[in-house]
């Protein structure tokens, strides 16, 4: 292998850039373990990783993906041998360590999750880091408490790649989901993805945020934040949780303590970058099995290759993506 194809951002002084480039391996940064890439995808971070304000990118030139599926072609790790399938997200990669948008990657050994059986590698990518977040969000529920038979859970941000997951999951397992989004067009896509009921979003917030409102659900995954989530708080039955993992809605949440000290809701935060690495396998576990959604093809809304990249991008930060976009490499 004399080079390979990578997507590389570059910024120098007000000119940026985002194109294919060939690169070789000695342009990759340390790792144990060097995978031929066969998956990536498309998240908000990779997003804004490609556009010159996304303060996402620590040093230029860069390749971003932060998660990839492939195949290890050579390791000085023994955990890991030429032909292991294995899956890398989270920690550095497609942040500060060459990411998943390049044909090759040298990732650390202790980033690197073998693939379980019962995944594909194209399964895997298609769940990737969105859908690691949401099981990691459902787990977290489950350990607090929540069952199917405590009630309704409300997944927020429905459409996107948590939401979508989220839905996916929670109806495998035997929820009511009531999915909450502000595109009436995608009513009927949630629905075949598990949700029973499709709420607006002016359901959850309305403009006023009060200390107490009806308790409505038993518990939320919330990747929006903001002020919704003050909002879905004070609408949580007593001694149910909301799993928190975004801030599409902002960052400030002013909500009161009342539903803390008077129903006992819990506000579980959700960190899938650096999650133990047992916590780490055992969600990819559930994902193999339990976890798995019925219904993965439904959640691809496209499948593009290197190539397509900088074109399809910004589609995230426009509002426009609707479940997960798939990069085949």
């Amino acid at each position: 292998m004399q080079s390979f194809d990578a997507l590389v951002v570059n910024k120098e002084e007000e000119q940026f850039s985002v194109d294919i480039q060939k690169l070789t391996i000695e342009d990759l940064p340390e790792g144990e373990v060097l995978i031929r890439v066969q998956y990536s995808g498309v998240n908000y971070k990779d997003s804004l990783a490609a556009i010159p304000n996304g303060n996402i990118v620590k040093n230029y030139p860069f390749v971003p993906g932060i998660d990839l599926a492939g195949v290890v072609v050579a390791s000085v790790d023994p955990r890991f041998k030429e032909g292991d399938e294995v899956i890398a997200t989270s920690y550095e990669i497609g942040v500060a360590h060459f990411g998943g948008y390049s044909e090759y990657a040298r990732i650390p050994a202790q980033w690197i999750v073998p693939l379980p059986e019962g995944l594909s590698l194209k399964e895997a990518m298609t769940i990737g880091t969105a859908g690691f977040t949401a099981a990691l969000s459902v787990l977290r529920l489950e350990d607090n408490g929540v069952k199917p038979e405590k009630g309704k859970v409300l997944v927020a941000g429905a459409t996107g790649g948590v939401g979508s997951f989220a839905v996916s999951i929670l109806s495998k397992l035997g929820y009511e989901v009531e999915a909450s989004t502000g595109k009436e067009s995608e009513s009927e896509y949630l629905k075949n993805i598990g949700a029973s009921t499709i709420v607006p979003r002016e359901e959850i917030f309305d403009g006023k945020i009060r200390a107490l409102g009806k308790q409505k659900w038993a518990a939320a995954v919330d990747p929006v934040g903001g002020e919704p989530l003050a909002s879905l708080l004070s609408q949580i039955q007593y001694g149910g949780s909301v799993a928190v993992s975004g801030l599409t809605a902002g960052t400030s949440v002013p909500t009161t303590v009342f539903p803390f000290i008077l129903r006992g809701v819990n506000l579980l935060g959700i960190d899938s970058v650096y999650c133990d690495m047992e916590t780490r396998l055992k969600v990819w576990e559930r994902l193999a099995t339990d976890f798995k959604p019925a219904n993965l093809e439904e959640v691809i809304q496209q499948e593009v290759t290197l190539k397509e990249l900088p074109e399809v991008l910004p589609t995230l930060l426009k509002g426009q993506a609707r479940g997960r976009i798939l990069v085949k490499l």
